[in-house]
């Protein structure tokens, strides 16, 4: 019995989902320079709420995000040249970073983003 509750109890520590609550600062390489952006995450059990900010895009909101264990995944749309364009995120949760890759919908345009928790 003591066998089996150790087995359960490690399970349980291994699937619980990373801590991505607060306000993360996240950057990208891109063909005109380094691209700068904010994260605000709000998590409830695995559902993910917040939002996105940027200099060159400004505030989007935070839909359909999810956390499953080190998993993140959500989207946002931006508005570019009076065009919307809908970018899905899939991130990689460490200890104080998270590793961001993000495609449009029409796959035209991907970046990869290194974030680190500010607070």
């Amino acid at each position: 019995m003591k066998w089996l509750l150790m087995v359960a109890a490690v399970f349980a520590l291994s699937a619980s989902a990373a801590d991505v609550s607060g306000t993360w600062k996240g950057t990208a390489d891109t063909p005109n320079g380094k691209s700068e952006r904010t994260f605000v995450f709000k998590v409830d059990g695995s559902k993910v709420t917040g939002e996105t900010t940027s200099q060159m895009m400004g505030k989007s909101t935070i839909m359909d995000g999810k956390l499953d264990g080190d998993k993140l995944t959500f989207s946002i749309t931006i508005k570019f040249q009076d065009q919307e364009i809908k970018l899905n995120y899939t991130g990689k949760v460490g200890d104080d970073a998270i590793k961001f890759h993000v495609e449009s919908a029409d796959g035209q345009l991907t970046l990869d983003y290194d974030a680190k928790k500010v607070s």
